[in-house]
């Protein structure tokens, strides 16, 4: 880390102590006598710092416009070098995001100082001009907008819903209207002189509003206070945010109940003739038939399967590939190629399998995901703190700051929905593999 950004973070340190005292007077309550001194010798370091940056900057600028270039005629080359390499260059997708989060961090949440750190280390140009125009918003900054694209763009491969090809649609003004057609109209053979009847479409809307999604991402202090741009680090950054974010979508697209502000998930828009309880038996015969009638209801319902695929949870599908007929070959030797009777699969651990009265049952899906849209605000919001507390998977209560962890909140907008519910099957009272 240069002089100068040592001196500008220090200083920012400084200033956020002044700050601190300052909302203590504006509240109404006067300083004590130890706070007064401690308030004037703050200022007193804050004004020596202030001095001290604008001569290391002086002296910076001064030995930049005396440099000259070193010769190089002991290696025969004394002409200028045909390619200077610098940091302008856009930040690649999801890093972008990653590097703006560890500069405010190291900043303190001052995204002024955030960036004049970015532009002293050698941040990419796009990192540095999105701090410098960033806005606040939702108790803390609000994403520009290029930003979010890029972490959208960097979830897909996280979130199952996603990866299987929904379709993502903007929110225009927090809503969008899809039209869709529930009824065909009827075209029928008559003879001479006969009064041709009269048939109508049906239409319908999908109709999706702007519901408010919120994940936490507690990421270790060591990895946010590495200095310099380091891709190693960015990225698992990025990659951090990236999983929380889409365990959190995954888990309402696919079995969200719909009520109160969340979206609703495949499990509750799948009409009640394409919900399939397991048959009794686990035979090869009894799987196949079972896994190609949920295939039947949407061909029954003449839809598109080219989009198709399957969502399961780990344990099933590790059943299914376990799976022999009577010769002991693979039943589905396809799994290993990632597909299921032809169509891909993914695997999730949000469908749940403790599931039913007896605690070990599972979920399904059979799914056209090119006629599921995900509407999305293009907002998306950032919070960061390192004191506040925050639930791990099992329940339990974890402070950040006795964990040397900051909790990142990322909060962004959304709905989901097929444009077609026929094009929704779920296998429920799945037990296979319950005893592995």
């Amino acid at each position: 880390m240069s002089l100068v950004l040592q001196m500008r973070s220090e200083r920012a340190t400084l200033v956020a102590q002044v700050q601190a005292l300052a909302q203590i007077e504006a509240s109404g309550v006067a300083l004590t006598a130890d706070q007064l001194t401690q308030f004037a010798q703050l200022e007193t370091q804050v004004n020596e710092l202030t001095a001290k940056i604008s001569r290391a900057e002086t002296t910076e600028r001064i030995t930049a416009a005396a440099a000259v270039p070193v010769a190089e005629s002991a290696q025969g080359n004394n002409s200028p070098p045909t390619h200077i390499s610098t940091h302008s260059e856009p930040t690649k997708p999801g890093v972008a995001m990653a590097q703006m989060v560890r500069l405010l961090v190291q900043a303190g949440g001052n995204q002024h100082v955030a960036a004049e750190m970015a532009k002293d280390a050698g941040y990419g140009a796009d990192v540095h001009m999105a701090l410098s125009t960033v806005t606040p918003g939702a108790g803390g900054v609000l994403v520009p907008e290029n930003f979010s694209t890029s972490v959208i763009e960097s979830l897909r491969p996280k979130s199952v819903v996603r990866k299987m090809g929904a379709v993502s649609l903007p929110l225009n003004n927090g809503n969008l209207t899809m039209p869709r057609v529930l009824g065909n109209t009827q075209v029928t053979y008559l003879g001479t002189e006969e009064d041709i009847s009269v048939t109508e479409m049906e239409f319908g809307d999908l109709k999706l509003s702007a519901k408010k999604a919120a994940a936490i991402v507690p990421i270790s202090n060591d990895l946010l206070a590495y200095a310099g741009v380091n891709p190693r680090i960015d990225a698992q950054v990025s990659n951090d945010l990236a999983v929380s974010m889409g365990l959190s979508e995954d888990l309402y697209f696919i079995r969200g109940t719909g009520t109160g502000d969340a979206p609703k998930g495949l499990r509750y828009w799948a009409p009640a003739g394409n919900v399939l309880p397991a048959p009794t038996g686990a035979t090869l015969a009894i799987v196949d038939l079972y896994l190609g009638s949920m295939m039947l209801r949407l061909e029954a319902a003449n839809v598109d399967l080219a989009a198709c695929g399957w969502l399961m949870s780990p344990r099933t599908l590790r059943w299914l590939q376990s799976l022999r007929d009577g010769n002991g070959n693979k039943a589905y030797p396809e799994i290993d190629l990632g597909l299921l009777k032809g169509y891909p699969y993914a695997l999730t651990t949000q469908i749940p399998n403790n599931l039913g009265a007896g605690g070990n049952e599972s979920e399904i899906y059979f799914t056209n995901f090119g006629d599921c849209y995900i509407g999305e605000d293009t907002n998306l919001a950032i919070a960061i703190s390192t004191e506040a507390s925050y639930k791990d998977g099992a329940g339990n209560t974890v402070s950040a700051f006795q964990r040397d962890q900051t909790l990142i909140r990322v909060i962004s907008k959304h709905d989901f929905g097929p444009r077609h519910v026929e094009s929704v099957s779920v296998g429920t009272g799945i037990t296979w593999g319950a005893g592995m």
